[in-house]
């Protein structure tokens, strides 16, 4: 239970490694666990089933691979009444979501609510996805190469300090949408150029070499089909009206 890192918070500058805002959870059975993973997605609900908080509800906000934990938001209240016995219900929707009108286009992890949150348009063929910012495929790390996008992130790389400012990332939040161009996510974590995937920010930076901020893919395109639109505002915060006062 991180009880000050929070979605909207800057993804760079903690004293921490991989920080990981609001609640993690997992299974200690690691079958189970995967099971988790897999059909957890960003914006489904999460509902507490046990202890003082019994009741409350939240909303998954991403997933971090290699510990394969699933990242949930809850208010302060309710994080204060949690604690590291409860279980959390989370009601998986959105395994199989497809977009009609872009059938090149594949949706991973996604809640279909959240999914009409977002702001897109389909202009000339191309589905325009408000982003906070646009990653470079030479700055993704670690996760590259894994076998599946369904489950866990990859990382932005910050040990090229310069590469990571000039393209806007040290100022990137928590819950942010980000644009990774020339990513394929379709069957895993892989280089191709002209594809697109676009991403939830998960955790926070790392000092280790290959590693960053983690990013859970939402959506990924081997063609030109995803284009990003510079906003500010583009974060699963306010999308999901989970951001505090001052984000």
């Amino acid at each position: 239970i991180s009880y000050n890192a929070k979605i909207g918070d800057l993804a760079s500058g903690f004293q921490a490694d991989h920080a990981e805002p609001g609640v993690t959870i997992r299974r200690k059975d690691n079958l189970e666990n995967g099971g988790l993973n897999t059909l957890a997605c960003v914006g489904n609900t999460a509902t507490v089933s046990s202890g003082d908080a019994k009741g409350a509800r939240g909303y998954v906000t991403g997933k971090h691979g290699g510990v394969e934990h699933v990242l949930i938001w809850f208010d302060q209240d309710t994080l204060e009444k949690l604690g590291p016995d409860d279980t959390i219900q989370i009601k998986s929707w959105g395994t199989g979501l497809a977009i009609d009108e872009m059938p090149d286009i594949q949706c991973k992890n996604l809640d279909p609510d959240l999914l009409a949150k977002m702001n897109l348009h389909i202009r000339s063929g191309v589905l325009e996805v408000p982003v906070a910012a646009t990653v470079p495929a030479q700055l993704m790390g670690s996760g590259m190469g894994s076998a599946t996008a369904h489950r866990g992130d990859y990382d932005i790389m910050t040990a090229d300090i310069q590469a990571y400012s000039k393209y806007g990332l040290d100022k990137l939040r928590l819950g942010d949408i980000v644009l990774l161009q020339d990513c394929d996510t379709t069957f895993g974590r892989g280089y191709l150029e002209g594809a697109a995937t676009i991403g939830v920010i998960v955790h926070s930076d790392c000092l280790l070499a290959g590693h960053g901020p983690g990013v859970t893919t939402l959506l990924t395109c081997k063609t030109p089909k995803i284009r990003g639109i510079q906003d500010s505002k583009a974060n699963i915060g306010s999308y999901l009206g989970i951001l505090r006062e001052g984000n």
